[in-house]
């Protein structure tokens, strides 16, 4: 087995070994991972973070043993809290780094980093104001940034920059948490997911107060939520159909 960690800002993670192939997620700044099957060009890994799979270029990681793997595994994560950051390598070249960058492996890397970083368990009120860092962000199927991000990635990041773990997709986050059986139940910070026709968990949203929701719709907004599901408040409709609700933490 080999391992690895990302040295670049930020690296897609492809469905099949093919640039041309499907973004499914992104890898940030010193992300974390094994290699499952490694070509002259591509490797399939698997994310340490959330057991996310998927192939990347082999140019855009550096390898590292079991045993920095098994470390850097052990540890809480310590992630940048800006939207963008700097670290600066031997040569005192700067790399950018998006929000919640990890930044364990600085001294691995060789890098330096002078910006904010957390590596606390937030109180769940915090969730909200970590999820208005990504409003307007526009919508980007597999991202995980400011500068582009799909609905359970903007929940899994903001969780994740307050200390919590949960999966990627949302039909895998939806799996997590207790269920609700109302909206009046629920607090800011809960996960809301809907449905498509074919009864399939396709969005994710987090739920704010007076039964309003921010996510991902063409960019990170902040919509009605009813028992119907989300009401554009633009549109003047209804476009998504809620499913169930969620308390994750």
């Amino acid at each position: 087995m080999q391992y690895g960690v990302c040295n670049l800002s930020i690296v897609p993670l492809r469905i099949e070994p093919s640039d041309a192939s499907e973004l499914i997620s992104q890898v940030l700044y010193g992300e974390h991972f094994k290699v499952l099957e490694q070509r002259k060009k591509w490797s399939k890994i698997r994310l340490a973070f959330d057991t996310y799979e998927g192939w990347i270029d082999n140019k855009q990681y550096v390898e590292i043993s079991e045993a920095i793997y098994m470390n850097l595994d052990a540890e809480a994560p310590k992630l940048s809290t800006n939207l963008v950051e700097f670290v600066t390598d031997i040569n005192e070249q700067l790399y950018p780094i998006p929000l919640g960058s990890t930044l364990n492996s600085l001294s691995i890397l060789n890098h330096t980093h002078d910006g904010d970083l957390t590596s606390e368990i937030s109180p769940k009120s915090n969730l909200i104001q970590t999820a208005f860092m990504y409003l307007n962000a526009p919508y980007l199927w597999g991202g995980k940034t400011p500068f582009g991000i799909d609905c359970s990635g903007f929940t899994q990041m903001v969780y994740k920059l307050n200390g919590y773990k949960i999966l990627r997709d949302a039909s895998q986050q939806a799996t997590q948490g207790e269920p609700l059986s109302f909206i009046e139940e629920s607090e800011a910070g809960d996960l809301a997911f809907f449905d498509n026709n074919e009864g399939q968990i396709t969005h994710v949203g987090i739920i704010m107060n007076d039964n309003y929701i921010i996510h991902a719709h063409g960019k990170i907004r902040i919509d009605r939520l009813d028992h119907s599901g989300i009401y554009n408040v633009d549109k003047n409709m209804h476009t998504h159909k809620l499913r169930v609700i969620k308390k994750i933490i």
